[in-house]
């Protein structure tokens, strides 16, 4: 099968699939604020991913590209989407490209569309330094994800079997490329050790990419004829994987994504200690049955509710906002615990 045709598949795959509720933010709950002491006027949606502002916490997260036009329009209308929002988008793996350059197009019409936006380039671990500047200039990158997928590797039929030198590659790319590096999961969440590692070699953020949204395991099973189907519920939580990467590398910024689908989602996942927030498989599903429009009206009203939610936590900015006292049940609770991650601490929070 052609890398084309698998671009495209995994696309039709992923809205087949869906995404999965099981990223575990519903046993998160915030501690309600009867004198929040602000107005909605007072709410500052800016964050900081290292060096890049950004003018809201929410962006789109890698999705496709590669697949040849039916993948460019997808990136024609999201960067369509991110121009008017005013938010940042990642492309999908630009790997395809640097493997066939007719499939440059598909993801250089993001930066065409979206000139003066903020654009993350993306490509996979076995890239090496050369790869990865030639993935930045394709689309004029602000910034550059490293993409890990180990289990949808080895669940593909025709994936990667040998992940060894991983770490050095990506440190290398840290090292020598102008723009920062940014290490994403691709839906199984990302440890506490991974996060210390990254940590080590000067990672700009951590994506962490968490379990619970779009199952790539599922999407290859859906390609194999005998299926790997212990792998379909394999990975971190995505409210799991951003308090483990916090707890290890607090000063390191950390991107929450992993089957985020609402606003309420978007809060607790920043409230839990994420800088910015990824969302991509709730976006693809909107632009598909409703098109451009409806997904353009989706992210402004994502914005002012989570305008209205930080009014009424009292929280003005996104770093008031990780400080919003909040509570945590269920397998959420049982997982840290067991890592050994004092979740009272998060109950006992004030915001000043």
């Amino acid at each position: 099968m052609s890398r084309s045709k698998r671009k495209w598949d995994h696309v039709q795959f992923a809205l087949k699939t869906g995404q999965e509720r099981r990223n575990g933010f519903d046993d998160i709950q915030f501690v309600h604020q009867s004198l929040p002491g602000t107005s909605v006027n007072h709410i500052d949606l800016n964050t900081q991913i290292g060096e890049l502002s950004l003018s809201s916490p929410i962006f789109i997260n890698a999705m496709t590209g590669g697949g040849g036009e039916r993948t460019l329009e997808i990136n024609r209308q999201l960067a369509i989407a991110a121009k008017k929002s005013g938010i940042a988008m990642a492309t999908g793996s630009q790997m395809s490209a640097l493997k066939d350059k007719n499939e440059r197009k598909t993801y250089e019409i993001i930066r065409t569309e979206n000139p003066d936006g903020i654009v993350f380039g993306n490509i996979g671990s076995e890239a090496t330094v050369e790869q990865a500047q030639a993935a930045v200039e394709m689309v004029a990158a602000d910034a550059l994800q490293i993409h890990l997928n180990v289990i949808q590797e080895l669940t593909m039929p025709e994936g990667d079997r040998d992940f060894r030198g991983a770490f050095q590659r990506i440190e290398k790319i840290i090292q020598r490329l102008k723009v920062p590096v940014i290490v994403k999961e691709v839906g199984f969440g990302m440890s506490r050790e991974a996060v210390s590692q990254l940590a080590s070699i000067g990672v700009a953020a951590v994506d962490v990419g968490g379990f619970g949204g779009t199952n790539f395991a599922k999407i290859e099973n859906e390609r194999r004829e005998r299926l790997l189907s212990f792998f379909n519920s394999w990975g971190i939580p995505a409210a799991v994987s951003i308090v483990e990467a916090k707890h290890r590398a607090a000063s390191v910024p950390i991107i929450g994504s992993g089957g985020i689908q609402n606003s309420l989602d978007a809060a607790k996942a920043i409230a839990l200690g994420a800088d910015a927030v990824g969302m991509a498989g709730f976006f693809l599903k909107i632009l598909f049955e409703k098109g451009l429009d409806a997904l353009i009206e989706e992210i402004a009203i994502i914005h002012h509710e989570l305008t209205l939610m930080m009014t009424a936590l009292g929280a003005n900015n996104i770093n008031a906002l990780q400080q919003a006292p909040l509570i945590i049940s269920g397998n959420t609770f049982h997982w840290l615990t067991e890592r050994g991650i004092d979740t009272k601490a998060y109950s006992q929070r004030e915001l000043h």
